[in-house]
């Protein structure tokens, strides 16, 4: 059973919750540290309580909508390069991630089922029970060939599927002032009611160097490479493919993006304050694919090809499924691919285990000498 958590009471609560981290850590906490405790902390955290997230429109109570919710022809043309994974690796089995509302999966499992795959297991790995429960409701039909799990297992094999996972990872802050480098943190406000940014000198930085001695702040990423290696060592069989937004870290280190990646979501608006309205609101950081590929590669995973999202679902078929849609099933489906909309900002990393092989998301376009 859940207990219904209150929006006027969420902050109060989480307020305790991280004052009496930052008091424990002597009055200073990394960014990292409070991203996590704003997004995760049992019960209060934006991803662990009972408000609405995912939806098209603020109406519903939402917050932001992502592919799966925009269109079932996402999960669709995804299938088509799921199924070829399955049969190249020999597994039978799909992990997805970071499930939301569940949408992907029951477009996955529908999808794979038109291709003959019935056989297909499907296993989420979710750390917030408020979503699983939504998951299960939307997966009812489904019921016999999904397991959730709150943790990776020690082993798995199968094929792996991640979409905007990576983006609500904690990050640390790095911000250079004055020609130094600090660490962003978080300490209370003055009055005491809030939180306010407060830097430490620190010896980490990002990992190129960034040109220039303007004041710049970044973000680096060591939970979402812990999380790829970790997934290498435990994927024994398999293949995996995460779709975020992000760009590669000569992108994402360029000496003009100056202000960082950071960004909230509530009610379908953004904003950069990820100190107000804490647990209300959504929190992410746009992913370092080079980083991400690299911490795969390192740990022994073949990167089989990064691509934008157009491209990655243009060649598993897209364009083939929008012809069966109504002209606003394909008015919908258009939002994925246009360069202005999701197409371009959003990206398809893709991984093996053992040798790596042609996979078709990548068949077209592969941009991994850019990684």
């Amino acid at each position: 059973m859940t207990t219904k958590t209150t929006p006027s009471s969420l902050p109060t609560a989480l307020d305790h919750l991280i004052a009496r981290s930052v008091e424990r850590a002597g009055g200073w906490i990394g960014f990292d540290r409070f991203m996590a405790l704003a997004l995760y902390a049992p019960g209060l955290g934006y991803y662990a309580n009972t408000l609405a997230k995912f939806g098209h429109m603020p109406s519903s109570g939402s917050d932001f909508v992502t592919a799966p919710e925009l269109t079932p022809m996402f999960g669709q043309a995804l299938a088509a390069q799921v199924s070829e994974a399955l049969e190249k690796t020999g597994t039978d089995t799909v992990w997805e991630f970071g499930a939301g509302s569940g949408a992907l999966a029951v477009q996955l499992l529908h999808a794979l089922d038109g291709m003959g795959r019935g056989d297909v297991r499907y296993r989420i790995v979710d750390l917030s029970g408020t979503l699983r429960e939504r998951q299960q409701q939307a997966l009812a039909g489904h019921a016999g060939r999904v397991e959730w799990l709150d943790e990776l297992p020690e082993s798995m094999q199968g094929v792996v599927v991640g979409n905007e996972v990576l983006d609500a990872m904690p990050v640390q802050l790095l911000a250079r002032v004055g020609g130094k480098w600090f660490e962003r943190g978080v300490v209370r406000n003055a009055a005491g009611d809030g939180w306010a940014w407060a830097d430490r000198e620190t010896g980490l930085r990002p990992p190129v160097e960034v040109p220039g001695e303007h004041d710049y702040l970044t973000e680096i990423h060591p939970q979402a490479k812990a999380f790829v290696a970790t997934l290498a060592d435990r994927l024994k069989k398999g293949a995996a493919f995460l779709i975020d937004y992000g760009f590669p870290e000569g992108e994402y280190y360029h000496p003009q993006r100056h202000m960082g990646t950071v960004m909230c979501h509530r009610g379908h608006k953004a904003d950069g304050d990820p100190l107000s309205d804490v647990g209300l609101k959504d929190i992410t950081a746009h992913v370092d694919f080079t980083g991400v590929a690299l911490a795969g590669q390192d740990a022994g995973l073949a990167v089989l090809g990064y691509t934008s999202q157009a491209r990655f679902l243009l060649n598993c078929g897209l364009l083939g499924v929008m012809e069966q849609g109504t002209v606003a099933e394909r008015g919908m489906a258009a939002r994925l691919i246009h360069e202005h909309e999701m197409g371009e900002l959003f990206k398809v990393v893709g991984f093996g285990v053992g040798e790596p092989w042609e996979a078709m998301g990548f068949a077209v376009g592969d941009r991994s000498h850019t990684l």
